[in-house]
């Protein structure tokens, strides 16, 4: 069975604060050990020029397709969709494949 790959980009509201965008990233951390069938999670901030305004990344490993059908409604992930990114995001770019 195929691992599946999940990255996600951000691009956030003029407005949003360094700080708002660290504790996105430090959110998004947290989630490896709450939300089952998550192999490996990283994130940070991009340091090139050629993200086309996507500041940030997410890449997330999960063991299989039913945990990224998992993932996205958990209640973990929905608190900080909610509560730490919809209020500064302006954009999000997402995909997902196997490897």
């Amino acid at each position: 069975m195929a691992m599946i790959e999940h990255i996600v980009l951000f691009r956030w509201t003029e407005n949003a604060s360094q700080g708002a965008k660290e504790r996105v990233m430090t959110e998004l951390r947290g989630l490896a050990s709450k939300i089952p069938g998550i192999v490996d999670l990283s994130c940070g901030a991009n340091f090139s020029d050629r993200a086309e305004g996507y500041t940030h990344g997410l890449v997330v490993r999960f063991k299989d397709r039913a945990a990224l059908e998992t993932y996205g409604p958990h209640p973990e992930h929905q608190r900080v969709v909610q509560n730490f990114i919809t209020p500064i995001r302006s954009d999000i770019l997402a995909m997902d494949y196997e490897v």
